[in-house]
């Protein structure tokens, strides 16, 4: 059952990388258009497809689909759903079925033997992979039926579906893992994924260099990750989970010399490993290729940049727990970054235009907030959150490419309004989405939307820490709380009330999304409402220790999952307040009164300039990282290149080491004698630099 789990995603990203290849090779008679067969018509209408009912774009030209098309949509969105469903039964057999205490490795094949590094390419099955099988293939499944409609009039669909296909395999590698060498096999796989997908409308420059943007800024974290991996084997002289894992506690003390001195073994590991989750879950100081990512189709932002890719930095913190509970220097140090990402990225969210910008920095936060509960030892709140914001982030994004669909590419909220009445069920799948990731439920209770369980249950866990910053942490996290209900709102409002600021021919257009695009929206509803309350007591409640077993570690002194449950009743309520406020304070924005927004902007417009710019990260790195790499390739160039090698003498320095080599062809004459007298002076010269000088 597993192999099927994980290979039928690459069984489809081969028939479909194979029909495109086709597709591409075969010879299409070009529409009127460019040289290269390119219909001319915007570019634009690359940078975000919105189409008819019948994915027609009311005002550019379509052009024709590859051979193949349709193929490589059913095989891939079949085989996608049958791994969901397959992954569904994994995880009610593991983490509901009696037995598996321990993790079930199943051997693939033999994969690497070097010297004493020795593994398999094995499947490591425990709870936590069941969770994320569900996650992964859950909604890469829905993305896939999804992009049926929304990609509609790509001409491309097959290497867009090939590409979805591949990233979903990536996935399952990585969280299936039984050593850490396969896992950053798959790690890189869905960073290559994450790449190709992001840039798939090549042709806009924007999307282009996004692409690029994500792949140098996960390389710094994955450098992080590789280094890990080798202390790791240093330590323990192994990759093997397992063998990890059983002997973690024989590194207990040990010291490791890295950079400038010797430092505790097992902190600098952890903060290696946590190096490279920064990168892939976009947390702060790493954060900036998330926002960015946006450029790809909205498809891409649901699948990798909300509910998959974007929690392997959860997962890795969260598998490694064994090592972290050993290290409370590097639990304190995930607790600080969480709560600042979860902070900072909810104060840009709440000044952003772009639809799909304010949820990409939404995601930014809630990965902070799940990074704060691994922090403080609630491992389980942690995967619980992965878990709920799976289904209402990814409804998020979906309904956020209704809505652009709907508004003719228009993604600028400034320009919608209105839309309830023309899109009434991606409105009430939206509105569903907001009262999950805003919290809506009965403080105290377990009755709540999705995000409301787990978003609490890491708040109390954050109340109940010991590490030195879990109590700012708790703290941010109730402030990110009341600033993530107001921009979720604020979208809400500017989307779907008062009057339409849409160019008028756009807004009559507008109408309901098709039904392949409107049943993955009603499945991610479903999850959005019951997933916090039918799975709390597994996750976080009584039934924890039976779901999790030896998935998760913690250790003796651990006692945060008990603790959080003890919390003050204020503590309870505050996240609920916290929510309150912020729909209270965007009501009143957008609704009752629309020109508060604009003076309050303009009464602090230095604030609102610092928001807007995100903090001005991207001209920070730009001073910092990219103009002084472009100075040092320019002096290479102007200098190096232009003017020594190219520079000196008539024709530069080239130009004389061709003059030499020229010279030295002309000694090689062909005749034997001649080389043999040369080598006799060799051997001459050699004897008697041994008689008068080796010897002494």
């Amino acid at each position: 059952m597993y192999s099927l789990i994980v290979f039928l995603p690459l069984i489809g990203f081969l028939i479909a990388g194979a029909v495109a290849l086709i597709g591409a090779s075969a010879t299409v008679p070009p529409p009127e258009g460019d040289a290269h067969g390119h219909a001319a018509h915007d570019e634009a209408a690359h940078a975000d497809h919105g189409h008819d009912d019948h994915g027609h774009d009311d005002h550019h030209a379509v052009e024709p689909a590859a051979p193949g098309s349709r193929l490589a949509e059913l095989v891939t969105t079949g085989l996608l759903f049958v791994s969901a469903i397959l992954s569904w039964v994994a995880f009610v057999k593991v983490g509901f079925g009696a037995g598996h205490e321990e993790a079930e490795v199943i051997k693939v094949l033999p994969w690497i033997t070097s010297g004493s590094l020795e593994f398999d390419w094995s499947f490591r099955i425990d709870a936590l992979t069941a969770v994320m099988l569900v996650v992964v293939n859950t909604v890469s499944s829905l993305v896939h039926l999804y992009s049926m409609g929304y990609m509609a009039e790509d001409p491309d669909r097959p290497r867009f579906f090939a590409y979805l296909s591949l990233f979903t395999f990536a996935m399952l590698m990585l969280v299936t893992s039984d050593n850490l060498v396969q896992m950053f096999f798959g790690w890189e796989g869905v960073g290559l994924a994450s790449y190709l997908l992001i840039g798939f409308w090549y042709k806009k420059p924007s999307a282009v260099a996004a692409a690029i943007k994500a792949f140098v800024v996960n390389r710094v974290g994955d450098f992080g990750f590789t280094l890990g991996i080798i202390g790791i084997f240093v330590l323990y002289g192994s990759v093997n989970l397992g063998t990890v894992f059983a002997n973690v506690a024989s590194a207990e003390g040990k010291s490791l010399h890295f950079l400038w001195g010797n430092f505790d073994a097992i902190t600098v590991v952890c903060l290696l490993l946590f190096m490279g989750a920064c990168g892939k879950s976009a947390q702060f100081l790493l954060h900036t290729w998330l926002p960015d990512a946006m450029e790809g189709p909205t498809p891409v932002s649901a699948l990798i940049h909300a509910a998959t890719m974007v929690t392997a930095g959860v997962f890795l913190v969260a598998r490694m727990s064994p090592l972290f509970e050993l290290s409370h220097t590097a639990l304190t140090v995930v607790t600080l970054v969480g709560a600042t990402t979860a902070f900072f990225a909810a104060t840009v969210g709440l000044v952003q235009n772009d639809i799909k910008r304010v949820i990409a920095y939404s995601t930014c936060s809630q990965l902070g907030y799940m990074f704060v509960a691994l922090g403080v030892g609630a491992y389980g709140a942690g995967v619980f959150h992965l878990f709920t914001h799976a289904f209402f982030k990814a409804l998020l994004f979906l309904g956020a490419g209704s809505v652009i669909m709907a508004s003719h590419h228009e993604q600028d909220m400034r320009h919608m309004g209105g839309l309830r009445n023309k899109i009434p069920l991606t409105f009430l799948a939206m509105t569903l989405g907001t009262l999950a990731i805003t919290g809506v439920g009965i403080p105290g209770t377990e009755i709540g939307f999705a995000g409301f369980l787990s978003k609490d249950a890491i708040i109390e866990s954050a109340f109940a820490g010991h590490n030195a910053f879990s109590g700012l942490a708790a703290v941010l996290l109730v402030i990110a709380a009341g600033f993530t209900s107001f921009y979720s709102w604020r979208l809400v409002f500017l989307t779907f009330f008062g009057a339409s600021r849409a160019p008028k021919d756009v807004y009559d257009h507008a109408h309901e999304s098709p039904l392949v695009v409107l049943i993955p929206l009603g499945v991610l509803s479903l999850g959005a409402v019951l997933a916090g309350m039918a799975f709390y007591g597994a996750f976080v409640g009584e039934e924890q220790a039976e779901f999790w077993k030896a998935a998760i570690s913690y250790g003796p002194e651990n006692h945060i999952l008990h603790a959080m449950h003890e919390v003050s009743s204020l503590v309870k309520v505050s996240p609920f307040l916290a929510m309150l406020t912020g729909f209270v304070v965007a009501y009143w924005f957008y609704i009752v009164d629309p020109s508060r927004p604009k003076a309050l902007a303009a009464a602090l417009p230095r604030l609102y300039q610092f928001l807007l710019n995100k903090w001005y990260f991207d001209e920070l790195y730009d001073a910092i990282f990219v103009r002084p790499a472009l100075r040092l390739g320019r002096l290479f160039w102007k200098t190096g290149d232009g003017t020594i090698i190219d520079g000196f003498g008539p024709n530069g320095v080239a130009a004389r080491v061709l003059d030499v080599t020229a010279r030295v062809v002309r000694l090689q004459t062909g005749y034997v004698y001649h080389y043999a007298f040369t080598m006799v002076i060799g051997v001459a010269a050699l004897i008697t630099w041994t008689m008068f000088a080796g010897g002494q």
